[in-house]
């Protein structure tokens, strides 16, 4: 405000009129007093549960926030630092000058902890506290604690560069170190100079406190013991470590080892609740099969991981009378607890997501964990009574291995964060403060991709098309294909397929064959994504015949999720309304008119429009057939279309995929069957033409060539 009206008054004494300029601040001084008045009205009962080891802490917390700038507070999971350290602001007299902003790494977390304080602070959500979700805003001009995720506060940026609608920000399991918290962090870093009356409280598990530390200059730690008992930790490694028939033995070894150690154990059950890291959904179906058919009993095989349907999922949070083996990927690490565990079985093993900027690739290798994961599986057992926790690797196995897991940032494609700093006008990502920059390889890798997608030029500056990229809140290759949607007509259809590819997928997986049958009725067989606009118009159909209740009979009938429906018609509804935005701004006309309405998605959709702009934000993820049914990519590498695909059997010539994964092998997800001429039309910027063989042609009497076009390793045309 203060800048605004230096400009002003600088503008105006070299005798501009700056009326409307004036009138403009007197109208956001005046927003400003009314919402100040309007938060100092509310008024909140504090109080602390005693359980809860930050409560015991809480004085030691409130004088460093008073008294300095940036303050990290490590502890624990379950020692209380996500519900009361908001409180502790509100106690401090924080959210009256602008809101306490809270991130949380998830949607879910933002959703049910603003629920939690509100509970707390004994008001309603939107009122108090609310929160704030992708495509969905519960706040309100009193509002005092506002919970959000990570995202949504950088998109915030765009329009409130210093975030003056702040006066706390608490950024919540910063350990995650996700690529969103490590820019956020790096943007608040830069700020904080500038706003000095800003507070910012970095609240990790006691991963690298030290690190956030450092980053800002020093800033004080304040450590809060969790509520965890004592956790006997025992090395049993398999005689094969790398074969999975060891681990799956090791794994029902360990189960009657930790039912015959002793541990007292209350009644239902009279036996410890166990749970179990798995790497995937493969070694969680060969451990299930495998404890099964040791008979234990009176004993419950439970599954965890994020691609279950919810229904199962819940089963997990709500244990009966029996026993519970609970087999768990590293979803249970830290985002989710499981109640009533006494024993943990660490096969030392994860999928860690790594890009490769050479290949274009996003692997999924199995990998042994950290030494800080390693300390929070064991804790999962400590919660609620002395634990014992079973490794299956050895003690020197354990010693060897890196102390924490390396950030996102520094192994995932960095194409989303470049454009959102190119669009602030954040300058050069190799000068931008990141907690751990990233290497000159990927930070490479990320505008090669941008520039494939036509949003910055050769000098790296920002075109009129990545702008516009950058106004939709979505990965910048599924922002693509809208754009081109746009100009291939086929809008409609292209915001379906583009919202199902930023939500999870809404069919669900049984572990039998009936989820297959029940989806085979959407499948189309050219194209997997025109499958999603089957399951799309079946499910609109449905929504506007039936019944709260008879819908979710129908998707249950048709293996479809119904929450990630749901979810995915909020994120449609969103995107829709700002393509119209865009085509309103663009000032695309047809008939004489500015055309701003989206229309339906049609009976008989246009297949080649729709991939063609599919194309356009995919061109890395062409593959053109060998002689041995493997496709070759870009740039060089061979894929193979995953299973699940309608055009697993088929002979396609050419195809895109929505994304090349490496695990065991490296398959194509998501395809359609596309032309090689395509790529010319699509991507001309990318395409190189070469031209060979001249020749005279007496009929014209010149002197004619034929021409190669080319695309990375790949001939498209000849």
């Amino acid at each position: 405000m203060l800048r605004r009206l230096g400009g002003v008054q600088r503008a105006a004494s070299a005798g501009r009129d700056m009326t409307r300029a004036i009138q403009s601040i007197q109208r956001d001084l005046t927003r400003l007093e009314t919402a100040r008045d309007a938060r100092g009205a509310q008024r909140f009962e504090i109080t602390y549960p005693p359980e809860l080891p930050v409560s015991a802490a809480r004085e030691e917390i409130a004088e460093a926030i008073r008294d300095h700038q940036v303050v990290v507070v490590c502890g624990e999971t379950g020692s209380g630092k996500t519900t009361q350290i908001p409180k502790i602001c509100l106690e401090l007299g924080r959210g009256m000058d602008g809101v306490i902003g809270h991130t949380q790494p998830r949607r879910v977390a933002a959703r049910t902890v603003a629920t939690r304080i509100a509970e707390e602070l004994n008001t309603s959500i939107g009122d108090g506290v609310g929160y704030s979700v992708r495509f969905n805003d519960r706040t309100a001009p009193h509002t005092r604690i506002k919970l959000m995720t990570d995202g949504i506060l950088l998109a915030e940026t765009a329009r409130d560069r210093d975030l003056l609608a702040y006066d706390t920000i608490i950024v919540d399991e910063a350990h995650e170190r996700s690529l969103n918290i490590d820019f956020l962090l790096g943007y608040l870093k830069r700020l904080l100079p500038r706003r000095r009356d800003l507070k910012l409280v970095i609240t990790s598990a006691t991963i690298d406190p030290d690190r956030f530390s450092r980053h800002f200059g020093g800033a004080p730690i304040v450590k809060v013991s969790g509520r965890t008992h004592p956790v006997e930790i025992r090395y049993r490694a398999p005689a094969d470590a790398g074969a999975d028939d060891d681990i799956v033995e090791g794994i029902v070894a360990a189960v009657l080892e930790i039912d015959s150690a002793g541990l007292e154990v209350p009644e239902p059950s009279g036996r410890p609740d166990i749970l179990v890291f798995l790497p995937g959904e493969r070694e969680i179906r060969d451990a299930t099969d495998a404890l099964v058919q040791a008979g234990l009993p009176d004993t419950e095989v439970v599954p965890l991981y994020a691609r279950l349907s919810v229904e199962k999922q819940d089963r997990v949070f709500k244990p009966g009378k029996a026993r519970r083996i609970v087999l768990a990927t590293n979803v249970a690490e830290t985002s989710l607890t499981v109640p009533r565990i006494r024993g943990v079985i660490d096969t030392g093993l994860a999928r860690i997501a790594r890009y490769s900027p050479r290949r274009r690739v996003q692997r999924l290798p199995v990998e042994p964990i950290a030494r800080a994961s390693a300390a929070q599986r064991s804790g999962r057992c400590g919660r609620i009574a002395p634990g014992l926790c079973v490794r299956l690797y050895g003690e020197e196995d354990f010693t060897a291995r890196d102390e924490f897991t390396s950030p996102e940032i520094l192994r995932s494609s960095l194409a989303s964060v470049i454009l959102r700093m190119a669009d602030l006008g954040l300058g050069d990502p190799e000068s931008f403060p990141f907690v751990q920059k990233p290497s000159a390889k990927l930070v490479r890798d990320g505008f090669e991709t941008l520039f494939e997608l036509g949003a910055v030029d050769r000098r790296r500056e920002l075109t009129s098309l990545g702008r516009d990229l950058a106004r939709l809140p979505i990965d910048p290759r599924i922002g693509r294909m809208i754009l081109a949607g746009i100009d291939e007509e086929c809008l409609p259809e292209l915001l379906v397929i583009a919202s199902v590819l930023t939500v999870s997928d809404p069919r669900e997986r049984l572990g039998d064959r009936s989820g297959s049958l029940s989806h085979a009725v959407f499948r189309d067989p050219s194209s997997d994504f025109l499958s999603f606009l089957r399951i799309w118009k079946a499910w609109s159909t449905a929504r506007s015949e039936k019944g709260s209740s008879a819908i979710r009979t129908w998707a249950r009938r048709h293996a479809l999720s119904f929450i990630r429906l749901r979810e995915w018609q909020d994120v449609h509804d969103q995107l829709r309304h700002l393509a119209g935005e865009l085509l309103a701004r663009r000032g695309k006309e047809k008939e004489g008119r500015r055309r701003t309405a989206v229309g339906s998605v049609r009976d008989d959709p246009p297949a080649g429009a729709i991939h063609r702009a599919i194309l356009a934000g995919l061109v890395s993820n062409i593959g053109q057939r060998g002689e041995r049914g493997e496709y070759r990519g870009l740039t060089g590498g061979t894929f193979e279309i995953f299973p699940g695909s309608v055009l697993r059997k088929q002979d396609a010539p050419w195809i895109v995929a929505a994304e090349i994964v490496e695990t065991t092998r490296r398959w194509g997800r998501t395809c359609a069957r596309i032309r090689g001429d395509w790529i010319e039309k699509v991507a001309p910027h990318l395409v190189r033409k070469t031209h060979f063989e001249p020749h005279f042609v007496p009929e014209t009497g010149f002197v004619s060539a034929w021409e190669r076009v080319s695309c990375g390793d790949l001939d498209a045309v000849e």
